[in-house]
């Protein structure tokens, strides 16, 4: 399958922590196989039984957290405090799932001229996950919980950099007491994935990644009529108005942005601020990130890691090459710290334009990029000058002016003085180039379900009949 072997590498200090030979053609079949079966018998469970399944594998989250986050910081370079963190919202997204997704699946009654009439949610079979590696276990658990409630059974291609992370989450599946193969771990390339797609047994798809990644799954899929939900790229704005608690949104800046050393589709990246408070804003959120401690994820003083990825930090020297070029200035950070490990200092850039690279493009990374605007239209309208559609931030005092803003902010969220983040209450998700679908909330749990119109008239009476087109 062209990947010869699958290397767990520490980003923190460049060692291969274990080595994997990917599963042969044959030992897919056979897994995809066990999936499919598992599906199958999985569908015919009732829904408490389903539930009961969701609150094992919390109870297991819970009560490895401290493994768990080693395993994360050991393998992407995520500081340990942070995956602790993950780990706490994968198992709380299991337990939302169990106590209030039952009601949601749940047959709707519609009024018709029926004897009974009612909206059926039943599961699509097998959905395929292809998933990221910046957030190795709430990216999954972001999507499995809702999808094995509803029914469905899941086959997951991991990141290849997170293959015990890969392999640690079927494992809490299978000891939580769902048929075997129900979840399903695949170690696999890439280019394994058209075959999975095209797989018969394989019934949806969902993937979160890069919107070039994006664009061919959902080719790929749409071939063989296969629903897909698509998380990909964002450049999501951070919109300070002049009106706005400036220290506040300084404050918060450095999260949005800095969170996960960066690497986060839903990170603030782009910091569109009105001109009467753009200095005030960027001494404040340039000292906030200058004071960011660089270093040995594992420390609890650390709140920037390692970049996951060699290239990945030499795409983000570029992107700032390019923009300083063109005439952005670097206010703090910006440089590659020498020794092993992928570290990056965290850098603001300001007097940026929309065009430069920083700005235009996707960083994923530790580097903020700070753009002027003359009143909200304008810095509405720049926020709205991307490809991309995942998030967006707005900070005002004046929450009647947000009301009226909001409708014209391009993206699938929008969190009005407050951070971006995914929420298992909330449907999540993207437009434009940052993808379609939705997962959380009720329209993830419903997102791989056939709604199912039933329709039942009066024993041996046809008078109410619906016409036929």
């Amino acid at each position: 399958m062209g990947v010869h072997q699958i290397n767990s590498v520490n980003p923190a200090t460049e060692e291969v922590i274990a080595q994997f030979t990917p599963h042969s053609p044959t030992a897919v079949d056979a897994a995809v196989e066990r999936a499919s079966l598992a599906a199958r018998r999985w569908r015919t469970t009732p829904l408490p039984a389903r539930a009961e399944h969701l609150k094992r594998a919390a109870a297991l989250l819970r009560a490895e957290r401290d493994q768990l986050a080693a395993l994360i910081t050991e393998e992407m370079g995520k500081p340990i405090a942070e995956a602790e963190a993950e780990v706490d919202k994968s198992a709380w997204c299991c337990e939302y799932y169990a106590t209030q997704g039952p009601e949601l699946l749940t047959h709707q009654p519609v009024a018709t001229g029926a004897a009974r009439s009612h909206v059926a949610f039943d599961p699509l079979g097998l959905v395929l996950a292809v998933m990221p590696w910046n957030y190795p276990l709430w990216q999954v658990f972001r999507f499995a919980p809702p999808a094995l409630l509803a029914g469905n059974g899941a086959v997951l291609k991991h990141a290849s950099n997170v293959p015990r992370c890969a392999l640690a989450i079927a494992d809490i599946w299978d000891r939580a007491g769902c048929p075997p193969g129900l979840f399903t771990t695949l170690l696999v390339g890439p280019d394994a994935v058209p075959d999975l797609i095209a797989d018969p047994r394989i019934h949806a798809v969902t993937l979160t990644g890069s919107t070039e990644v994006g664009s061919a799954v959902a080719a790929m899929a749409a071939h063989h009529l296969k629903p897909q939900v698509l998380e990909l790229g964002g450049s999501d704005p951070f919109i300070v108005l002049a009106d706005a608690d400036v220290p506040a949104a300084a404050a918060a800046a450095v999260s949005a942005r800095m969170h996960n050393t960066g690497q986060s589709c839903i990170s603030a990246k782009r910091f569109i601020v009105e001109e009467t408070v753009v200095e005030e804003f960027t001494d404040a959120f340039a000292a906030g990130v200058a004071a960011l401690t660089v270093g040995d994820p594992f420390r609890r003083d650390v709140r920037i890691g390692p970049l996951a990825r060699s290239n990945l930090r030499s795409d983000l020297v570029d992107q700032v090459k390019r923009s300083t070029a063109a005439g952005a200035r670097v206010v703090t950070g910006g440089t590659v710290l020498d020794g092993p490990g992928y570290f990056y200092v965290p850098a603001v850039l300001d007097q940026v334009t929309p065009t430069m690279a920083v700005a235009a493009e996707e960083t994923f990374g530790p580097v903020a990029a700070v753009v002027s605007a003359k009143d909200p239209a304008q810095a509405v309208d720049i926020a709205n000058a991307t490809e991309f559609g995942l998030g967006a931030a707005l900070w005002t005092t004046d929450l009647e002016r947000a009301d009226r803003l909001i409708p014209g902010i391009e993206a699938g969220a929008v969190f009005v003085n407050g951070i971006v983040a995914s929420d298992p209450r909330l449907p999540f998700g993207g437009i434009k180039r940052s993808g379609y679908g939705r997962e959380l909330g009720a329209f993830g749990l419903r997102q791989f379900t056939n709604i199912k119109s039933v329709w039942i008239g009066p024993a041996q009476n046809t008078q109410h009949q619906p016409l036929s087109e």
